[in-house]
């Protein structure tokens, strides 16, 4: 059986449903897939903290900060969640972009100032500064979990019919206004297949599926090479619950042989309920997405312990807990957003892109409604 849809977005993640949310309160027909259930951890959108970080130089991305700001408070007084909180975001090491990011914020209307080592230990004794440090009041932490089920609800709000445990099997580009979706529903708990599959033929189709978007429509679109890893960040138990925290990025010295042991520079924020969060940045193993270990992979992790030891001295080392999560990385790190006739996908988002969320959900919502075009810097065309 085929049953005619006006537009599928195909992956529930952040940005998925952030598209589903845009195009249904301007009125359109969405329906929204997801495979697994809500809250599920197989992606790259699950878990309480992400950072808000503005720390970025380039026009694309501070032009898209400044629009998901107020679309983050949009996305709140609609579902009555909150998502964000402003807590500000200390960025301190050996980054030589520091001067050129904090003029470009001011730029664009946000707040950045220097702090000495000493100052900002002093208000944050929970971290060891390296440098000076980059402090955006205005930065903060986003949590991923509420967010996106905000994203769903709040698109459910205006009409959109969201579906989980609904597997995509197959994506069928028929004409310039037909693409045929191939949806097996699913177990909740198995995962098996639990149904017949049914067919959509949709006007339009959204693509992002993160980890999976190479396998699903890489044969039908010329994606750049996508690389999906494990990542493994950990919460480590506070000492002190009286200590306030700001996000963080902590960028290492390669001339200083004390940072050898680093896998990458280090970002970090606290989770309320769950302790601090630290993490490697695109350091993990190349992984599967249907075949992942969950695992740790032991001298990362140990590391890591390392670093907590050394830099966050409000924070104990030997008690944490670990994630996993993946990253789905493009070639130079930028996004993947882009139509490829009646395909809209965004993809690629090299594990930073969460905080841009509702505003990604716009632009593919402009993609599907044929204005405007994806930023130069996102397109499939785009030199990599």
């Amino acid at each position: 059986m085929v049953t005619r849809a006006d537009v599928v977005v195909v992956g529930g993640g952040a940005m998925g449903s952030a598209a589903a949310w845009q195009l249904a309160r301007r009125g359109r027909e969405v329906t929204l897939l997801e495979r697994f259930g809500p809250g599920h951890t197989h992606g790259a959108s699950h878990g309480a903290s992400r950072n808000f970080n503005l720390s970025y130089g380039d026009d694309t991305y501070l032009s898209l900060l400044r629009e998901a700001l107020p679309l983050w408070r949009e996305l709140e007084a609609e579902s009555g969640v909150s998502v964000l909180d402003q807590v500000g975001l200390a960025n301190h090491g050996a980054n030589p972009a520091f001067d050129a990011v904090a003029s470009a914020l001011h730029t664009y209307g946000f707040e950045a100032s220097f702090l000495t080592p000493e100052e900002a230990g002093s208000r944050w004794p929970g971290i060891r500064f390296d440098t000076r440090v980059l402090f955006m009041p205005q930065a903060g932490r986003l949590n991923a979990d509420a967010a996106v089920s905000a994203l769903q609800r709040a698109a459910a709000s205006h009409g959109a019919i969201v579906r989980h445990h609904s597997r995509v099997a197959a994506i069928r580009v028929v004409s310039a206004d037909s693409v045929l979706v191939d949806v097996q529903p699913v177990d909740a708990v198995s995962g098996e297949p639990s149904a017949a599959i049914e067919t959509l033929d949709a006007r339009r189709v959204v693509v992002t599926l993160g980890a999976w978007t190479t396998k699903l429509v890489g044969s039908s679109v010329a994606l750049p090479q996508l690389v999906v890893s494990q990542e493994q960040p950990a919460h480590f138990a506070v000492r002190d619950a009286t200590l306030s925290w700001p996000g963080f990025n902590h960028a290492p010295n390669p001339l200083d042989p004390s940072y050898d042991y680093w896998y990458s520079g280090v970002y970090g924020m606290f989770t309320p309920g769950q302790g601090v969060k630290a993490g490697w940045h695109g350091t993990g193993a190349v992984v599967d997405p249907d075949a992942r270990t969950f695992v740790s992979e032991p001298a990362q992790l140990a590391a890591l312990q390392r670093y907590a030891r050394e830099w966050l001295p409000g924070a104990d080392p030997d008690s944490f807990v670990e994630i996993s999560c993946t990253y789905t990385t493009s070639p130079d790190s930028n996004f993947v957003v882009d139509s490829a006739g009646p395909l809209v996908v965004g993809a690629g988002f090299s594990g930073h892109g969460f905080k841009f969320t509702p505003a990604i959900g716009r632009v593919l919502a402009d993609l599907v409604d044929g204005v405007g075009a994806a930023p130069a810097l996102f397109s499939l065309a785009a030199a990599r």
